[in-house]
């Protein structure tokens, strides 16, 4: 009887990581090689990330207006597919003469409340020590105060998208529960979340308030893959920050960690096949891309955030732009740095200190 070894998923998964190449990781050193190399592993990224929803018309409604001292927060809702509506609050900073049209910026929530952590909202300063300090996850307000016009969405399955207990059953991650229950309809979750942001870019480019040239987008870990995808694939955000995300599958993700790190709402299908996570954020290039990346994080750890930084950085390099990528490598865990965040949006948006 011939010997086997191959017992588990765990055992398959393993052995496909030894032998699998992907076909199209950037390895290229020129212009030519960095524009060639675009042109296929964007095509790629697309086909596989399966058909998009049709567009619908968005039919906006301010349903809350709060007055919070330095900016006006508005609860909106607007339909991005036949199916689907979005929960967002968008902040408009006080002081915005008639006329006049500021940045904004689209902030991606990670795994937790949703929109409302980004925001901080809190009912206490109980909820706020639990939810908010430790992430430094109110950076969507930060923003605000510095007068840039956010918006913050709710992304499916978080927030007031949150599945009931009754549909996940206990024990079960409503992440990959949504991903599945999708998947019969022949959808990706993650494609179904990309659609939301360029919708939700859709209209924040509308607002009176918002010069539709100058938008950005910024988020953390699951926000960061967010970040990562819509900067890759909407030419109209123009600086991104991706903050406690860049890794590499099969280090982080599935492999060396003896530990599964993702979930069915960022999975990003067939990906190690022609890449991993690096060339995804390497399509940004040569638009301004900050990295972040805490030296304490036990989610994207800091020796494997390094190890996709170089392959990004590589990508920059050759694309003949490598000082539109910058890393800020701080001290702290998985969280919100902030350190060079301001000043680089500042420096892509503003174009000047304020």
């Amino acid at each position: 009887m011939a010997m086997r070894r191959l017992i588990t998923v765990r055992d398959t998964v393993n052995a496909m990581m030894e032998e699998v190449k992907p076909s199209l990781t950037f390895n290229g050193k020129s212009t030519r090689d960095w524009m060639l190399w675009r042109r296929k592993f964007l095509k790629q990224l697309r086909s596989n990330l399966g058909r998009f929803p049709h567009p619908v018309a968005l039919r906006a409604e301010v349903v809350e207006r709060v007055d919070v001292g330095s900016y006006v927060r508005e609860k909106v809702v607007y339909n991005t597919e036949r199916y689907a509506s979005v929960p967002a609050y968008v902040l408009i900073p006080k002081g915005i003469k008639p006329g006049e049209k500021r940045p904004a910026l689209l902030c991606a929530h990670g795994h937790g409340r949703g929109k409302v952590d980004v925001v901080g909202i809190t009912a206490s300063k109980e909820e706020y020590d639990q939810f908010i300090k430790p992430l430094n996850y109110d950076f969507a307000k930060q923003f605000a105060e510095r007068g840039y016009v956010v918006i913050a969405p709710d992304w499916r399955g978080f927030g007031e998208r949150a599945p009931d207990k009754e549909w996940v059953r206990e024990g079960r991650d409503g992440c990959n529960v949504n991903y599945l229950a999708l998947g019969y309809f022949g959808y990706h979750l993650l494609t179904l979340q990309i659609w939301d942001g360029i919708r939700t870019i859709d209209y924040i480019q509308s607002r009176k308030e918002v010069d539709p040239k100058r938008i950005g987008c910024i988020g953390l870990s699951f926000g960061g893959t967010m970040a990562a995808y819509l900067s890759a694939l909407d030419r109209r955000i123009k600086a991104s920050v991706v903050s406690c995300y860049i890794s590499t599958i099969r280090w982080d993700a599935l492999g060396d960690r003896g530990k599964v790190n993702t979930c069915g709402a960022q999975y990003s299908p067939g990906l190690l096949l022609y890449g991993d996570i690096a060339d995804v954020a390497g399509l940004i290039a040569p638009k301004p891309l900050l990295v972040q990346m805490g030296e304490n994080d036990t989610c994207f750890v800091i020796d494997d955030a390094l190890r996709a930084y170089d392959h990004l950085k590589k990508i920059y390099t050759a694309s003949g732009h490598p000082g539109m990528l910058e890393v800020d490598r701080f001290t702290g865990a998985h969280e919100f740095s902030g350190r060079k965040a301001f000043e680089w949006f500042d420096r892509w948006l503003w174009r000047k200190s304020h």
